[in-house]
Protein backbone atom coordinates (compact mmCIF):
# COMPACT_ATOMS: atom_id res chain seq x y z
CA UNK A 1 0.00 0.00 0.00
CA UNK A 2 1.41 3.30 -0.98
CA UNK A 3 1.10 6.04 1.26
CA UNK A 4 -0.29 9.34 0.30
CA UNK A 5 1.58 12.62 0.61
CA UNK A 6 -0.42 15.51 0.93
CA UNK A 7 -0.15 18.89 2.45
CA UNK A 8 -3.57 19.42 3.16
CA UNK A 9 -4.84 19.82 7.03
CA UNK A 10 -8.03 19.26 7.84
CA UNK A 11 -9.35 20.95 11.92
CA UNK A 12 -12.18 19.46 13.85
CA UNK A 13 -12.84 21.76 16.56
CA UNK A 14 -15.64 20.80 19.22
CA UNK A 15 -16.83 24.01 21.06
CA UNK A 16 -18.90 23.96 24.14
CA UNK A 17 -20.92 27.03 24.10
CA UNK A 18 -21.24 28.90 27.12
CA UNK A 19 -24.65 28.90 28.86
CA UNK A 20 -26.35 31.92 28.61
CA UNK A 21 -24.30 32.59 24.71
CA UNK A 22 -25.98 30.92 21.86
CA UNK A 23 -27.17 33.97 20.12
CA UNK A 24 -24.01 35.81 20.51
CA UNK A 25 -22.28 32.66 19.70
CA UNK A 26 -24.03 32.30 16.51
CA UNK A 27 -23.47 35.80 15.78
CA UNK A 28 -19.70 35.39 16.02
CA UNK A 29 -19.71 32.54 13.57
CA UNK A 30 -21.68 34.12 10.92
CA UNK A 31 -19.08 36.81 11.45
CA UNK A 32 -16.38 34.89 11.23
CA UNK A 33 -17.28 32.01 8.50
CA UNK A 34 -18.04 35.53 6.04
CA UNK A 35 -14.96 36.75 6.76
CA UNK A 36 -13.41 33.45 5.87
CA UNK A 37 -15.37 33.08 3.07
CA UNK A 38 -14.15 36.79 1.40
CA UNK A 39 -10.76 36.76 2.63
CA UNK A 40 -9.45 32.92 4.05
CA UNK A 41 -7.33 31.15 2.44
CA UNK A 42 -9.56 28.09 3.51
CA UNK A 43 -10.78 25.26 1.14
CA UNK A 44 -13.59 24.98 3.01
CA UNK A 45 -15.13 25.92 6.15
CA UNK A 46 -18.29 24.14 8.11
CA UNK A 47 -20.12 24.81 11.36
CA UNK A 48 -22.79 22.73 12.66
CA UNK A 49 -24.66 22.77 16.04
CA UNK A 50 -25.96 20.97 18.82
CA UNK A 51 -28.36 23.30 20.81
CA UNK A 52 -29.43 20.75 22.66
CA UNK A 53 -25.83 19.86 24.18
CA UNK A 54 -24.46 22.93 23.51
CA UNK A 55 -22.06 21.87 21.48
CA UNK A 56 -20.41 22.89 17.92
CA UNK A 57 -17.80 21.08 15.22
CA UNK A 58 -15.86 23.48 12.90
CA UNK A 59 -14.45 21.77 9.80
CA UNK A 60 -11.56 23.97 8.18
CA UNK A 61 -9.85 22.30 5.17
CA UNK A 62 -6.28 24.45 4.23
CA UNK A 63 -4.20 23.33 1.35
CA UNK A 64 -0.89 23.49 3.66
CA UNK A 65 0.57 24.98 7.29
CA UNK A 66 1.51 28.25 5.09
CA UNK A 67 -3.11 28.98 4.86
CA UNK A 68 -3.19 27.92 8.19
CA UNK A 69 -0.21 30.52 9.60
CA UNK A 70 -1.64 33.12 6.96
CA UNK A 71 -5.95 32.08 8.58
CA UNK A 72 -4.87 32.48 12.18
CA UNK A 73 -2.97 35.82 11.19
CA UNK A 74 -5.93 37.41 9.44
CA UNK A 75 -8.89 35.84 11.64
CA UNK A 76 -7.41 36.49 14.93
CA UNK A 77 -9.97 39.51 15.87
CA UNK A 78 -12.74 36.86 14.59
CA UNK A 79 -11.70 34.08 16.88
CA UNK A 80 -11.63 36.24 19.78
CA UNK A 81 -14.91 37.11 18.93
CA UNK A 82 -15.94 33.47 18.72
CA UNK A 83 -14.06 32.25 22.05
CA UNK A 84 -16.00 35.08 23.94
CA UNK A 85 -18.84 32.70 23.74
CA UNK A 86 -17.30 29.12 24.07
CA UNK A 87 -14.86 26.86 25.26
CA UNK A 88 -12.46 24.82 23.23
CA UNK A 89 -13.57 21.25 24.01
CA UNK A 90 -11.56 18.79 21.80
CA UNK A 91 -9.44 19.65 18.96
CA UNK A 92 -8.24 17.43 16.02
CA UNK A 93 -5.88 18.31 13.32
CA UNK A 94 -6.14 15.43 10.59
CA UNK A 95 -2.59 15.59 8.27
CA UNK A 96 1.08 16.92 8.40
CA UNK A 97 1.58 20.31 9.67
CA UNK A 98 4.52 21.69 10.31
CA UNK A 99 6.14 21.82 13.47
CA UNK A 100 5.35 25.28 14.23
CA UNK A 101 1.26 24.80 13.65
CA UNK A 102 1.57 21.87 16.51
CA UNK A 103 3.45 24.19 18.86
CA UNK A 104 1.10 27.02 18.63
CA UNK A 105 -1.84 24.38 19.49
CA UNK A 106 -0.43 23.46 22.48
CA UNK A 107 -0.39 26.98 24.17
CA UNK A 108 -2.63 29.09 21.89
CA UNK A 109 -2.17 32.74 23.90
CA UNK A 110 -1.52 30.86 26.82
CA UNK A 111 -4.18 28.79 27.00
CA UNK A 112 -4.23 24.97 26.41
CA UNK A 113 -6.58 22.92 25.00
CA UNK A 114 -6.90 19.10 24.53
CA UNK A 115 -5.85 17.85 20.89
CA UNK A 116 -4.93 15.17 18.48
CA UNK A 117 -2.73 14.85 15.56
CA UNK A 118 -3.84 12.29 12.72
CA UNK A 119 -1.24 11.80 10.39
CA UNK A 120 -2.87 10.92 6.58
CA UNK A 121 -2.55 7.45 4.85
CA UNK A 122 -4.23 8.10 1.71
CA UNK A 123 -7.50 9.73 0.14
CA UNK A 124 -8.23 12.28 -2.96
CA UNK A 125 -10.38 15.35 -3.22
CA UNK A 126 -12.33 16.68 -6.16
CA UNK A 127 -12.38 20.16 -4.74
CA UNK A 128 -11.33 21.73 -7.94
CA UNK A 129 -13.64 24.68 -8.95
CA UNK A 130 -15.24 23.79 -12.30
CA UNK A 131 -13.97 26.34 -14.74
CA UNK A 132 -11.26 27.31 -13.44
CA UNK A 133 -10.06 23.63 -14.15
CA UNK A 134 -11.49 21.62 -16.67
CA UNK A 135 -10.32 18.39 -15.89
CA UNK A 136 -12.05 18.80 -12.31
CA UNK A 137 -15.04 17.71 -14.03
CA UNK A 138 -13.61 14.27 -14.68
CA UNK A 139 -13.74 11.40 -12.11
CA UNK A 140 -10.72 11.18 -10.00
CA UNK A 141 -9.24 14.29 -11.74
CA UNK A 142 -7.98 15.67 -8.07
CA UNK A 143 -6.60 12.88 -6.90
CA UNK A 144 -3.41 13.59 -4.77
CA UNK A 145 -0.55 11.13 -5.08
CA UNK A 146 2.72 13.10 -3.94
Amino acid sequence: MEITGSTTILFRNTMRITDGHLDGFRHAIARAVAFARENGPQLMVEVFIDEERMLAHSFQLYRDSEAVRTHWRLSDPYIREVMEHCTVQHFEVFGEPDHDIVAALKAPGGASFPFTVSPRLAGFNRLGTPGRNESSRQPGSQTDTR
